[in-house]
Order: structure tokens, then C-alpha cells, then sequence
């Protein structure tokens, strides 16, 4: 992150990606001005009033073998990114505390790739498809502005694909623990008359470091672009297929017992998920002549199909009640999105003004997980049809920003996004109620930013916004009181955030520190879990506040340190009741006021001490120590899964052969063999709360880049 290569922030809009220009800084040398063509205008990085970072290319590559993005967000102050070791779950992430409460999937902040949403119009998103090795850059924005980007946007993700400047292919393999075993292979070159293209494709197996645990992975992408003297225009295309074990879980007891163990329960109902997507998208922009008073426009739009069938480890016993969906989850979804956008040149500065439509289709069904009964019962299989849905979410929205300069020293960037996000449930399987229903939510999210730079190394900022998240369509889909339709009484949460913080650049150093303070209303929480129905409720107001620092020194030329450090406190304002266990149809257990959010840590530090000495042509070896305090599992607070500390090790060696420039990377993490909870189920009816982490385990990846042609 904060390394060498100086890059930075995104889209303000979530629209269209940034084109970052990154270069490469010599020891003992000025950072120069990194120019980034965020939603409105061109601006140095550090210019941008509001926290961001930049995972270039070069640090994906070296935090680990690509596959999940967990490996380097870690490098992210403010970030939570936690590897479940568990491929039918995706990634647990969250931004200032912002999407902690997932139990599975991503809830609360906004994903893209290469500028194409991958959070749906309900809320949740997905990170299973982002082809990390093809990234140029991961961007990650924090703050007030990422109010912006819309419904559910407490922090924004976004990866874009390296451009094509010449004819090339490269190659890569992965080998590690656990029986990780990774291939890719990607090509890309200028076609003539303006057109360039590139595919990948790359597959991944692992059998995972406990029993249930296997997974396979297939990703295949495809880039087509044109560009004209004013035009240009980016086709984009990606599809991946999943099929992944589920080793659930472990309670308090079994986590301490041994680690490496995987709930009976797992084994029993053969727990697993498959999943595939398929995902289509194009953007199109315009530059306008400098007499004209627009600068720019743009046509965004997408469409995929995913579909997901997961065998869960509900019991027979629980499938029993009425109001049960079965212990097979079956959804095929159908999702597109248009966006258009028109930038202004106005009183000094730009404006950008744009619509958005996003809709999403789900086609769900639940399935007993079970055929037969008595001796001749099958466990883990398909069996009796309980739930039958047409689901539907649709977003409209409109937003305007302004980016300009107020004086010579003072820029502001102010801004408003508003819109109506509908979802609607018609139930088709009526023999245990009807469960259809429909819900409406309209929201406006203004924020403002101040920067104010006092010397050419130093600039102040300031940022204040409105944030806002609307219920998941899972979240609306069952009342507490176990009768049919939409649970009508859930309500969006709604934040006030402010931010301040500053950027500064020294010749041998760099630092970005900054402080924030969320005040949230009718926060959305569990509520009740029985049956594989789960219900949710707003409990109030929270509060979460807290710091973040990035930065990196070069004493000399040969060494570099970089670290980040974090904290929050995020705790529940007022007090409510809630459920423990499951079967639960009332819940009854208090929780007081000042509670943590389940989620949520203390805090979290990352520290990097990288030696390249010139004798050591391309090579460079590094030390890591990443720091986690510790976590709360529940509302009660009754758990917490215990901080932890982490040593790793990375060896990197770079050079060139008559076939092309090679290079190979190996990690070993965990260099102590420490045992740890990686992650949690956050109020997980069962209790099975933790999820391990294994204990010490290697990498190693060699790539191979080529230049094809003359």
C-alpha cells in the first residue's frame, strides 16, 4: 500500500473507474504528483479531501497467490478483511465497522469491477468473482464520500484490469499448503484501427486445512476496447463456476479442543455450495471540445446471471415447522444496470450529473435436505420442495457533484445522491403462509469535502456526509412473530459521518492519519434465527468512531517500513432484546446499552520491514506483523474470539530470460504457528461462532511475461 509506488483514489460516483497513473519512486526522492481521473476532474492524490488507499498490481502480487482479497487489504487502515478458509462463504469484510454483522456475503459496502457494480441493488454483494491477478489496482475510499456511491455504501471496494500497451502473454502457477494448486494464463495486444483485447483464464483447487473444506475454482475474463481521437469505448466480459465445501463453523469448546476439526454436522449433511456467474458490461465516454460547457459524458451498462444452490446443516427436526425453508438454499438470479452521466465545466470547476437504474430477478426455492425417513434416510440431498419465491429489488437514482478549486490553497468537492430502492417478494408456495410482500425506501446522501493545503508536502481535509442502507431482501423476507410476508417493521439505517484528517509527503516519507466519527440510527441487527428462518430488527442508535494512520519511511536506500494502524469503537447506543440460540420464537435476552457491534474489533496494525539491497539484483526480502484485537461474536457480548499477532515472511526475485521476465514469489505465514480464529458467524443461532485459522503454511508463485511479436 503505502510502498514505492505512489497511486490513489477512485470514482466518487461508483460509475466509471479511475484511470491512476502510477510511477515509480527512486530512493531518497520527492513522491511526484499522481494525477487520478476520479467521477469529475483530474486531481493529485494528495489533493483528495478524503481517505483513501491503492493496492497497485505489484503489492496484490506479493501479498499472496490472488485469490482472495483478503490477502492485501490487511495493508488498509479502517478495513476488516478476514479469510473465512472457507470457499462457500465469501470473504468477511467490513469498512469502519460498516458491514460487520454478515453473517455471509457482503453487506454495507459498495463493490465494483472495472466500474461494473458487484453489489445488487438489495445491498449484498459479492467479491468471488474479482480476477486479482489481472488487477492493475484495488482502490479502497472510507468516509463521508463514500456516501455517493448510493444505498449500502459504508466503504467502497473496487478493482480495475490493467489497460493493454503492447502484445504480451503471461503465465503463472501457484503452489502452497493445504493442497493449493493454481494456473493462469492470460494474452492481450493491440488489434489495429484503434481496438486492443486481452483474456484470461485461470483455475484453482485446494483441499482446505480442515475436513469439508475443498474447493475448485474456474475464472475466465475478457477485455475488448476502442479509442478514437474523442471516443472511447471498454467491452468487458467474466464468468466463474465454484464448487465448494462447507466445513461450518466450530463452538468456543470445539475451536479450544482442536482447531483442525470440522463440526460433526458438517459431515453429516454433507454441507457445500455451487455457484457461477456470468457477467456482461460496456462503458462508453465522450470527450467534448474546450469551447463547449461540457467536459465529458458517459454511458455505463451491465447484465449477468448467477445462480447458487447451497446444502446447509438445518435438521430434519427444524425443517418440521410450518414456516421452514428447507436446508437447501436454490437461487437463480438475473441482474443489469444502465448509468449516464454528463460533466460540466462550471465556476471554475467541474460538475458531473448522471442517473442510475439497477434491477435484480431472483428465482428461490428451498428444499428439505433430506429424503426418506428412518433407517432408509438420506442426509445432504435435494429433496421435498418448501419455498418458492420471485424476488425482485429495482434502485433509481439520481446525483450531482462539483469539484473545483475555492482559492489557491482551499479545493471543495460537494455532493448528492438520491434515489428509491423497491423490493418485492411473491410467494408461489402457499401450503405454509404466504410470505409475499413488498417494501419502498428513498434516500438522499449529500456530502461536502474540504482540502486545504498549507504547505506543498501537507494538506488538511475535512469531509461530512450522509449514509444510508436499506435492508437485504433476505433481511425483509421473515417477520419475528413467525407469520407470513414482509417483515414491514424493518426500517433503513441511516448514518452522520465526519471526517478530518491530513496528507503528507516528505522526500523520504510519507503519512496520512485520520480521524472519524459515525453516528447511526435504527442500526439493523439480528432479531431472531429458528427453523433457517432468520428475522432482523433496528435496535437503535450506534456509535462508531475511531483512527487510522498509513505510512511509509525509507531510511535508506536498501530499506523501506510501512505500517497502518486502526482503531474503533463501535458500540450499540441503546439497549434491546434479542434471541441466543435457536429454536428461538420470542426473544428474550437483554442487551444493555454500550455493547460492541458483533463484528467488530478494537482495532487491528500491519507493519512491513522490506530489505533490497543492491547487491541482491530483483530481489527483496520482507518481514510482516499484522495485529487484530479482539473480536465480538454476539450482541451480548458473551464471546469474543481473542486477538491475535502474526509474523510472515516474504522472499521475492525478479529477472529476465531469453523468453521473457520471470518471477517468483514464496510467503510463509504464521512463522510462530500460532492458532487463531481467523473469523467469525456473527450470532450464529448455534453457537458454532469461530472460525479457525490455520497454523503455519507456505506459498510459492512464479510468473512468466512475454512480449509477443516484433
Amino acid at each position: 500500500m503505502a510502498t514505492a509506488v505512489a497511486t490513489a483514489v477512485a470514482t466518487l460516483m461508483g460509475l466509471s473507474g479511475a484511470a491512476v497513473a502510477q510511477s515509480q519512486t527512486p530512493p531518497a526522492a520527492v513522491l511526484p504528483a499522481v494525477v487520478v481521473t476520479g467521477s469529475v476532474s483530474e486531481r493529485a492524490l494528495e489533493a483528495a479531501p478524503y481517505a483513501a488507499s491503492v493496492l497497485d498490481a505489484d503489492t496484490l502480487r506479493q501479498s499472496g497467490p490472488m485469490v482472495n482479497l483478503s490477502e492485501a487489504l490487511v495493508r488498509v487502515p479502517g478495513i476488516t478483511a478476514n479469510n473465512r478458509q472457507n470457499y462457500a462463504q465469501d470473504l468477511q469484510l467490513s469498512s469502519r465497522g460498516f458491514g460487520a454483522r454478515a453473517p455471509f456475503g457482503v453487506r454495507g459496502l459498495r463493490l465494483y469491477t472495472d466500474g461494473i457494480p458487484a453489489t445488487m441493488p438489495d445491498g449484498q454483494g459479492q467479491v468471488s468473482h474479482f480476477d486479482i491477478a489481472s488487477a492493475q489496482r484495488v482502490e479502497v475510499v472510507r468516509g463521508p464520500f463514500t456516501a455517493l456511491y448510493g444505498n449500502s455504501s459504508g466503504g467502497v471496494i473496487a478493482a480495475f484490469t490493467a489497460p493493454v500497451t503492447q502484445a504480451g502473454a503471461d503465465l503463472s502457477l501457484d503452489a502452497g499448503a493445504d493442497g493449493l494448486r493454481q494456473g493462469r494464463v492470460s494474452i492481450g495486444a493491440p488489434l489495429g484501427s484503434g481496438w486492443d483485447g486481452q483474456a484470461s483464464l485461470s483455475g484453482l483447487h485446494i483441499d482446505g486445512f480442515r475436513p469439508q473444506s475443498e474447493a475448485h475454482r474456474t475464472l475466465a475474463t475478457g477485455r475488448l476496447a476502442w479509442s478514437g481521437e474523442s471516443d472511447r469505448l471498454v467491452l468487458l466480459l467474466n464468468t466463474f463456476r465454484q464448487n465448494a465445501q462447507d466445513p461450518l463453523g466450530l463452538t468456543r469448546a470445539q475451536w479450544q479442543q482442536d482447531p483442525d476439526q470440522t463440526t460433526p454436522q458438517a459431515i453429516q449433511f454433507n454441507t457445500r455450495k455451487e455457484a457461477s456467474q456470468t457477467q456482461l458490461g460496456g462503458r462508453w465516454t465522450h470527450r467534448f471540445d474546450a469551447a463547449s460547457p461540457l467536459s465529458s459524458s458517459s454511458l455505463m451498462a451491465y447484465t449477468g446471471w448467477r445462480s447458487v444452490t447451497q446444502w446447509q446443516s438445518i435438521t430434519v427436526g427444524a425443517q418440521s415447522a410450518a414456516g421452514s425453508g428447507g436446508g437447501v438454499v436454490d437461487v437463480d438470479r438475473r441482474y443489469d444496470g444502465v448509468d449516464g452521466r454528463l460533466v460540466w465545466r462550471l465556476a471554475g470547476g467541474s460538475l458531473a450529473t448522471g442517473v442510475n437504474l439497477e434491477r435484480q430477478r431472483d428465482d428461490r426455492q428451498g428444499f428439505q435436505n433430506f429424503i426418506g425417513t428412518g433407517a432408509a434416510q438420506q442426509l445432504g440431498v435435494t429433496g421435498a420442495l418448501r419455498r418458492d419465491e420471485d424476488n425482485r429489488a429495482t434502485t433509481r437514482e439520481a446525483y450531482a457533484q462539483w469539484d473545483g478549486a475555492l482559492t489557491s490553497t482551499l479545493d471543495a468537492m460537494v455532493g448528492v445522491r438520491g434515489g428509491e430502492v423497491r423490493m418485492s417478494a411473491q410467494d408461489r408456495f402457499l401450503s405454509n403462509g404466504d410470505d409475499s410482500g413488498a417494501r419502498r425506501f428513498r434516500y438522499a446522501n449529500p456530502a461536502v469535502g474540504l482540502g486545504w493545503r498549507l504547505t506543498p508536502a501537507l494538506l488538511l481535509h475535512a469531509a461530512v456526509g450522509r449514509g444510508f442502507e436499506s435492508p437485504a431482501l433476505n433481511e425483509l423476507a421473515y417477520r419475528s412473530d413467525g407469520t407470513g410476508g414482509f417483515n414491514t417493521a424493518l426500517k433503513a439505517q441511516k448514518s452522520q459521518q465526519q471526517e478530518l484528517g491530513l496528507k503528507w509527503r516528505g522526500e523520504r516519507a510519507s503519512l496520512d492519519a485520520t480521524l472519524f466519527h459515525i453516528g447511526t440510527r435504527d442500526e439493523i441487527a439480528v432479531l431472531t434465527n429458528s427453523g433457517g428462518r432468520s428475522s432482523y430488527q433496528n435496535v437503535g442508535r450506534t456509535r462508531r468512531s475511531g483512527a487510522e494512520l498509513s505510512g511509509d519511511w525509507r531510511p535508506a536506500a536498501a530499506w523501506r517500513l510501512a505500517g497502518t494502524l486502526s482503531t474503533l469503537t463501535a458500540r450499540y447506543r441503546d439497549s434491546f432484546v434479542t434471541c441466543t440460540g435457536t429454536p428461538c420464537p420470542t426473544p428474550t435476552v437483554a442487551v444493555p446499552s454500550g455493547m460492541r457491534i458483533a463484528g467488530t474489533n478494537g482495532g487491528s496494525a500491519f507493519v512491513e520491514l522490506a530489505w533490497k539491497p543492491p547487491v541482491w539484483r530483483g530481489g527483496e526480502a520482507a518481514l510482516e506483523w499484522r495485529g487484530v484485537k479482539k473480536t465480538a461474536v454476539n450482541d451480548t457480548n458473551s464471546e469474543f474470539a481473542p486477538g491475535y499477532g502474526l509474523m510472515h515472511l516474504r522472499l521475492t526475485q525478479d529477472g529476465q530470460a531469453s523468453v521473457g521476465r520471470w518471477t517468483w514469489t514464496a510467503r510463509v505465514e504464521n512463522l510462530m504457528d500460532r492458532r487463531y480464529v481467523g473469523s467469525v458467524i456473527v450470532n450464529d443461532g448455534n453457537g458454532r461462532f469461530y472460525e479457525p485459522a490455520p497454523g503455519r503454511t507456505w506459498w510459492l508463485g512464479l510468473k512468466l511475461a512475454t512480449t509477443l511479436g516484433s
